[in-house]
């Protein structure tokens, strides 16, 4: 399980100024304001046709569930820890879902169970996640309108299932932006979650298939 105390430090959350190489060697690449990749000396992807997807922790801003709650009138208004936890599963599932639909969907990659040699492992946890106006699946008839559902960071790690060695770290922060306000409820935030979660499946995998090309492989 990844640390997440220490992911809620990490410095596109906090402001700091990033290392630029890491505890564990690995060097900083890429610095944007929403996205940090750390690489390790001389590693490869062309190699990983198997892919290991380790489950998703997910933790809330800590300041979500306060905020959020001083500007609700009415206990059936406010977030409880229990609402907390049923929406980190569902974005956990929602997460292992849409990456193994993206990284097989050209049938380039396969996700798989086993750690083991050739097998590219991913370790993810998605952190900071702000919900704009949860479904708190109860008999309100209140109604939100928002112009977005919320944002979250992306944090995760790629290892050698073989060798147990960790290749990169990414951390990119992202949030939902819609070019109209409309109702906020349980399916349009999965369709939020969904393109947000489709658009880093897809880059993971746009990236696995460069190495790939540039190594020469089919």
């Amino acid at each position: 399980m990844l640390f997440l105390g220490a992911l809620l430090a990490c410095p596109l959350a906090a402001g700091d100024a990033p290392e630029q190489v890491s505890k564990d060697g690995l060097q900083l690449v890429k610095q944007t304001k929403q996205r940090l990749v750390y690489l390790k000396p001389g590693a490869s992807f062309s190699q990983y046709r198997n892919v290991v997807i380790l489950d998703c922790d997910v933790e809330f801003d800590k300041n979500w569930k306060q905020n959020y709650n001083a500007e609700q009138v009415g206990l059936q208004n406010k977030v409880t820890d229990g609402d907390i936890q049923r929406m980190k599963g569902q974005i956990a599932a929602e997460f292992k879902r849409v990456f193994t639909k993206e990284l097989q969907k050209k049938g380039d990659f396969q996700v798989v169970d086993t750690q083991a040699a050739g097998v590219l492992v991913l370790r993810p946890a998605i952190v900071n996640v702000q919900v704009t106006a949860p479904d708190l699946m109860t008999a309100s008839m209140q109604t939100t309108v928002v112009r977005s559902a919320g944002s979250a960071t992306l944090y995760l790690e790629l290892w050698d299932g073989g060798t147990s060695t960790i290749l990169a770290r990414v951390l990119d922060a992202r949030a939902d932006d819609q070019a109209m306000a409309q109702a906020a409820n349980r399916v349009t935030n999965t369709f939020a979650a969904d393109v947000i979660l489709t658009s880093w499946a897809d880059e993971l995998r746009d990236h696995l298939d460069a190495a790939r090309a540039q190594a020469g492989g089919k």
